[in-house]
């Protein structure tokens, strides 16, 4: 996998997109995004204003910001042990390979940021998939899950044990 530059608005799980300020938007099935996992946030080197990662030393969801990560969980108690086969998803993780240089940029300009999914526009926003009540709609949500929640209008995070809700 290398590096991809698309030029173009984005939708997954629905039609195109026609709203001219959205970069990449998501269906309104009751799934999530997949935040990446990284090992600790103090080995994301180049991180930039806006990351947001699953970290797996505390397993919170975190986003980078002026003075340092920002957790997103508030619950403590979060893990990567998948409740159906009592096994760490952490295994899963570590068997696979990773691509370092694996990226996808979706937007008009070029910067030096790393990540995996880089949202390069200015002037466009990323919609997150929609779920009402993803507490009750998603029924095996993984660790790092993040959506809008529909109902109560805040953006939900899942740290492997409980949601945390944000309200701006």
């Amino acid at each position: 996998m290398g590096t991809l530059l698309i030029p173009a608005q984005i939708a997954i799980g629905k039609t195109p997109t026609v709203n001219t300020s959205v970069s990449l938007e998501f269906g309104n099935e009751n799934r999530g995004m997949i935040l990446p996992w990284v090992t600790n946030t103090n080995a994301v080197a180049g991180a930039v204003y806006g990351t947001v990662v699953y970290d797996l030393s505390d397993h919170k969801v975190k986003t980078k910001y002026v003075s340092g990560w920002k957790d997103l969980s508030v619950d403590a108690t979060g893990t990567t042990v998948d409740p159906l086969t009592n096994v760490d998803g952490v295994v899963i993780q570590d068997s696979h390979t990773e691509n370092t240089d694996a990226e996808v940029t979706i937007g008009s300009t070029q910067t030096s940021d790393t990540g995996i999914l880089i949202l390069e526009d200015t002037d466009k926003a990323m919609i997150l998939p929609k779920v009402a009540s993803p507490h009750l709609n998603i029924i095996n949500p993984a660790p790092g899950m993040m959506v809008y929640d529909t109902t109560a209008k805040q953006l939900a995070v899942f740290n492997g044990t409980v949601w945390s809700f944000w309200k701006p």
